[in-house]
């Protein structure tokens, strides 16, 4: 671990009420100390750790740059258990810059990406679970991803893993003892605990497994098309899921040309919501460009929301937005509840049935009728039940309110899935009366898979590329 002493800028660029530069290292004191006077005229070297200091930024000849406070925290009680200056000042981009500025003419270098991150990594603080969650936190979209999250910094999902650990290194230390004392004549009784407790683990890391799509939909968001014919009401759909006017509502058929994509809080689970362009017959060449990105965007999709017109009769248009949900998971939406239906539920369903229409699981996709302006002073018709039915395809396998214990991406379920598949070679080897050696080898391969969760037995390669992802100043 380089031990020289960083520098950056804390807080998100642009202007703001406090703009915070923070310094870590063994000389942040003295490099504090150089470019901020303390109006008590006392040097930051002689307060007290986490206290606030009144004074100013000056230049190198004493010129005032902003005034603010100096947050002094001294190792190891600060978030990378080094010492920490923080010079919280006016969040302009010019003071902020040229305070950045002075401290590295002090001494101080630009901080790499994570890199205060890195270090409270490095220094023990934290382990690699929760300084990825660090970064988690900060892009949380939604309340059950800032839940997720929390509980991955709070070190939830790190004590599980460890717990596991603990216990295949505890098989390890008996099977090495059978080995060396083999007059003890335990390896009957031994072999059946070790297949009992192995195949226990296994499945209790088959289940954390499970959770890996939720905790991706979670940290990352659903990727979702609304598709449509022309005036079925996409864009109001998509106002009333971000609960804002950010799409263009007329009458007139063809209003959105061109994919409009915003992330939606729907139930806690994020929705990274594309509306695209109504899908019809078209001559206008602009149209028609957005028309084939719809047809695109449902096609990549991992949920397409499709809108059929309630108050209209099914035509050829819908036929074709039908014909582009086969094996897809999609939710069928029947619009403008609130005016006299001249296509129903059942209408709907029995041309999806006849059109072959199924999900990828098999199953036929579900119906919901909604209003999202509805007339009569009642809005949202239908909206509860279209939030509950996205958290059932977001969470699938996985149970609401245990988000702290989610798998948050996909290293982490390669190395429980790593894990998993060392434990069933461990049970294949017992059974095969391979010798207890060799289930040895098993087992310690499991523990260094589930090691890099934690980050006991992560190269620095994967460190790197983990901490090249966050952004610089944390």
């Amino acid at each position: 671990m380089k031990s020289d002493t960083i520098s950056a800028i804390a807080t998100p660029r642009g202007e703001g009420g406090i703009g915070i530069v923070r310094i870590s290292g063994s000389h942040a004191l003295s490099v504090a100390d150089a470019v901020f006077r303390a109006r008590s005229q006392k040097a930051l070297a002689e307060a007290a750790s986490h206290c606030a200091v009144y004074g100013c930024v000056v230049e190198r000849d004493g010129t005032p740059v902003d005034e603010g406070l100096a947050l002094v925290m001294r190792a190891p009680h600060s978030y990378t258990c080094e010492d920490v200056v923080e010079l919280q000042c006016h969040g302009g981009q010019s003071v902020m810059r040229r305070v950045l500025a002075r401290t590295w003419e002090a001494g101080a270098r630009a901080a790499e990406r994570g890199e205060f991150t890195k270090r409270a990594f490095l220094n023990g603080r934290i382990d690699l679970a929760q300084a990825e969650a660090v970064m988690a936190v900060v892009e949380a979209r939604s309340d059950r991803a800032l839940k997720m999250a929390q509980g991955h910094l709070a070190g939830h999902f790190s004590d599980r893993i460890r717990a596991m650990r603990h216990q295949i290194l505890s098989m390890v230390a008996h099977i090495e003892a059978a080995i060396d004392f083999p007059e003890n004549e335990v390896d009957d009784v031994l072999d059946v605990d070790l297949t009992r407790d192995i195949t226990r683990l296994a499945e209790e890391i088959r289940g954390i497994l499970s959770t890996a799509n939720a905790g991706r939909i979670l940290r990352d968001g659903l990727l979702t098309a609304i598709v449509g014919r022309p005036n079925v009401g996409k864009s109001s759909l998509l106002n009333a899921l971000l609960r804002e006017e950010r799409a263009i509502v007329t009458d007139i058929p063809g209003t959105t040309r061109d994919a409009i994509e915003e992330y939606a809080d729907v139930g806690g689970v994020p929705l990274r919501i594309i509306d695209t362009a109504g899908i019809r017959a078209t001559e206008d060449t602009v149209e028609r460009i957005g028309v084939e990105r719809a047809r695109d965007y449902a096609a990549r999709a991992a949920l397409v929301l499709a809108l059929f017109d309630r108050s209209r009769p099914l035509g050829e248009e819908d036929e074709a937005i039908l014909s582009l949900l086969k094996k897809k998971q999609a939710i069928l939406l029947l619009t403008k509840a609130d005016l006299p239906p001249k296509t129903t539920r059942e209408d709907l369903l029995a041309r999806v049935k006849a059109m072959g229409v199924v999900s990828a699981s098999g199953s036929m996709p579900q119906v919901i009728e909604i209003a999202a302006q509805a007339k009569g002073g009642v809005d949202r018709i239908g909206f509860d039940v279209l939030t509950d039915a996205v958290c059932r395809i977001a969470y699938q396998d996985a149970a609401e309110g245990d988000e702290a214990d989610f798998v948050a991406d996909a290293r982490q379920a390669d190395a429980l899935r790593r894990a998993e598949e060392h434990l069933r070679a461990a049970i294949l080897t017992m059974e095969q009366e391979m010798g207890l050696d060799f289930v040895s080898i098993d087992l310690r391969s499991a523990v260094e898979a589930l090691g890099e969760l934690t980050g006991e037995t992560v190269g620095d390669a994967i460190l790197d590329e983990i901490f090249s992802k966050f952004c610089i100043g944390k």
